[in-house]
């Protein structure tokens, strides 16, 4: 999950805006630009009907100059400097900004367009050096450093304490200590890596949507689901190729064809089409790439780290590389491990059913599957039936009630940013309103892959002004057909629980202010409510609730419940390898220090060979289409995070396991002291609040099968290496 924030902006207006940006305001208001106006709208849901391309970029200057008149304000400021004078209203000094941001950001992700392309061609660039600007303003940041300073005089809260120290932090880490000259070049290279990241995520969308297999023989289609096959033809249909068959690389076309096609040389197709996805021709993400590790390089030095890892990692948990790396090599091992037996097992398989060929890697999908079928008799397809999205959906609705006593109202005639986009009112045991929440769960060639949380509107509370959040999830689920409903996989049922869980820790915040609201958190601790919500998906308590079968309604079986259960570890050799592997790459990147003639695909390989990695497992991302790591900061030198995250929420939900999976005591310390609280506590120790302990590693593993020694309790080692 990525969250997309301007630096230092939140969405409250302060007092005493400038006379001149009143002006720009009215003038533009002339116009009828939606962002510069209050919505009219419930809960000031964007009016996304009335918002035009032509509203962007007038909207984002008017912001501009708003804001700055704001900081100009607040720096000049002949008062000695107050946490409410100076912090807080830097927080609330671009409502403007925050809702012309977020609106383009997230339509920029979720429903892109060539005009979309065209207005962020000069739309990020203008925002990062503004924001530059903003970091960088001696004036702002003496005042900031005053307060820094001064802290351990003041009775502040430990909010309190937090937000001034993390407004310092996030300045000095944006250059606020350089001097003029180092200034000027920071500036250039945030621009350069604005221009790169918008490149990069160009040519991945543009890739991803010139690729297709065209099949003309159905015999060719022979083990893909009724479902896949369905799909296939439609796609083909809205292409003009009727009575043809046509797989994308989008994920609820591509991993069907690997795991159920009978036909090799169509999954290694599709294999090698996904895994050099824009590595060459037009779409060539290898050039971007070695340009953004040249310019990250060169920005680290500048701000005093030896390399772009260790200042990525100096503000979180982990707070530095050797800590993460100690995490993942302590999964890496056992996960190769067990990748070996998996392939044995598969091999053996191929080889009972005649076959001559060595297990290669676009064999796993499929052979995994076929271990499955023969030693547990768990067909996917079959469990899919009672997997109707409607059902899943209301399932996580019936979880969040259950623990938490939130309930979902279908808003039919709010504003939607997509016709397939719904709406809910969400309120708490009392009636009273909690947050706005919308799912988007389609794929779309509008869409960029993967799944992810973010919002509209954040929250924050300013004395009786209480904010409520406009949050929503982003995914890419398998459509629905002519004949038909969306029937979700597995993977799909818990990517959908998964979200969801970023989802309820944006909408039940209960932070005061802005910044630390929500997902405002370590990016190492933003994964625990979206991964511990994942555990709830196969619960045979759970799935009673929910999974039912399309055509009949009757009630997932205890017998199906069972294998489920007893295969929920199947294939994780491979699943946490790929990711694990993912990891580590990610971090070799952040610790390149010659950037010079970076050969990509030759430094892939070189990480794979001394990991040992197995030929028969890649990347689960490489790296010309690791958008969490090259189409933008978020989770660069931080995709580890998953599985640093991973170690908390198996943790944790060992707790509820203990207690019942619908404990209150336990659903209600998790409400408080994680969802609630957001990043107004330091991480660790609102995770002890809720569970009493440090966790281990060994809850993840246990998790995911590869050990099977029981939980220690009153073990406090940590990921943190303490």
């Amino acid at each position: 999950m990525k969250k997309l924030k301007l630096i230092l902006a939140s969405a409250l207006l302060i007092t005493g805006v400038s006379a001149a940006t009143a002006i720009i305001t009215n003038a533009m208001d002339k116009q009828k630009n939606p962002f510069l106006s209050e919505y009219d709208t419930p809960y000031d849901i964007p009016p996304f009907d009335k918002i035009t391309y032509a509203d962007y970029l007038p909207a984002l200057k008017a912001g501009i100059e708003q804001q700055k008149s704001a900081v100009e304000a607040i720096a000049g400021n002949t008062e000695a400097p107050t946490l409410e004078n100076t912090i807080i209203a830097l927080d609330h000094s671009s409502p403007i900004l925050d809702k012309v941001c977020a609106v383009f950001f997230n339509l920029d992700e979720s429903n892109s367009s060539p005009e979309m392309n065209a207005i962020g061609e000069e739309f990020y660039p203008l925002l990062s050096k503004h924001s530059d600007e903003i970091a960088m303003n001696p004036r702002l940041f003496e005042r900031i450093k005053v307060l820094y300073d001064n802290r351990d005089k003041m009775n502040y809260s430990k909010a309190q304490r937090l937000l001034i120290e993390k407004s310092y932090e996030s300045m000095v880490r944006n250059g606020a200590l350089l001097d003029e000259a180092n200034k000027s070049e920071l500036k250039e290279l945030n621009g350069k890596l604005a221009d790169l990241y918008l490149k990069f995520n160009k040519n991945l969308l543009s890739a991803t949507n010139a690729f297709s297999i065209v099949v003309d023989n159905k015999e060719e289609l022979k083990g893909l689901p009724a479902t896949s096959i369905a799909v296939a033809a439609e796609e083909a249909a809205k292409r003009g190729l009727e009575g043809k068959w046509v797989f994308t690389l989008h994920a609820p076309s591509r991993l069907p064809l690997l795991q159920y096609a009978d036909n090799r040389d169509l999954r290694e197709k599709m294999y090698k089409g996904y895994t050099t996805l824009a590595s060459s021709g037009e779409y060539n993400n290898y050039p971007v790439i070695a340009e953004i590790l040249k310019v990250r390089a060169r920005k680290a030095k500048l701000l005093g780290y030896d390399t772009y890892a260790d200042y990525m990692t100096a503000n979180v948990m982990a707070k530095n590389v050797a800590n993460a790396e100690e995490l993942l090599m302590q999964i890496w091992k056992p996960a190769i491990a067990r990748v070996n037996e998996e392939v044995a097992e598969m091999q053996s398989l191929s080889n009972k059913e005649g076959n001559t060929f060595t297990i290669a890697p676009w064999d796993y999908y499929y052979y995994a599957e076929k271990v499955r079928k023969d030693k547990f008799n768990l067909d996917e397809d079959e469990v899919r039936q009672y997997f109707h999205i409607d059902n899943v959906r209301k399932g996580i609705f019936e979880m969040a009630h259950r623990l938490y006593g939130v309930t979902f109202t279908e808003m039919p005639d709010a504003p939607k940013y997509y016709p397939e986009v719904t709406v809910y009112d969400v309120k708490d045991a009392d009636g009273k309103h909690v947050a706005v929440f919308m799912t988007d769960y389609f794929t779309r060639s509008s869409k960029r892959q993967g799944a992810w949380m973010s919002e509209f509107k954040g929250s924050f509370i300013d004395g009786d002004k209480v904010e409520r959040p406009i949050i929503f999830n982003v995914c890419n689920f398998t459509p629905p057909t002519a004949d038909t409903p969306s029937l979700l996989t597995l993977d799909e049922v818990e990517t959908m629980f998964h979200e969801f869980g970023h989802g309820l820790h944006g909408m039940l915040s209960r932070a005061e202010y802005k910044s630390q609201a929500g997902t405002n958190v370590d990016r190492d601790f933003v994964e625990l409510p979206s991964q511990i919500h994942e555990h709830w998906a196969m619960e045979p308590e759970m799935l009673k609730m929910f999974a039912k079968h399309y055509k009949t309604g009757e009630t997932i079986p205890d017998d199906l419940i069972s294998k489920l259960q007893a295969a929920s570890t199947h294939n994780q050799g491979f699943t946490t390898t790929e990711l694990a592997g993912a990891a580590l790459l990610d971090l070799q990147w952040g610790k390149l220090t010659d950037t010079d003639n970076v050969d990509v695909e030759g430094f892939e390989k070189a990480v794979a060979d001394k990991l040992n990695m197995p030929k028969e497992v890649q990347y689960r991302y490489r790296s010309p289409y690791f958008k969490h790591i090259f189409g933008s900061d978020g989770y660069a030198s931080g995709y580890y995070t998953y599985l640093w995250a991973e170690v908390l929420d198996t943790d944790g939900f060992e707790l509820f396991s203990e207690k019942g999976i619908f404990d209150p005591a336990t659903a209600k310390a998790f409400k408080e002291n994680v969802l609630e609280a957001g990043g107004s506590d330091d991480p660790m120790e609102l995770y002890i609040k809720f569970r009493g302990k440090k966790p281990t590693p060994e809850a993840l593993l246990r998790n995911r099968g590869l050990i099977n020694e029981p939980a220690k309790p009153g073990n406090i080692n940590t990921p943190e290496g303490k």
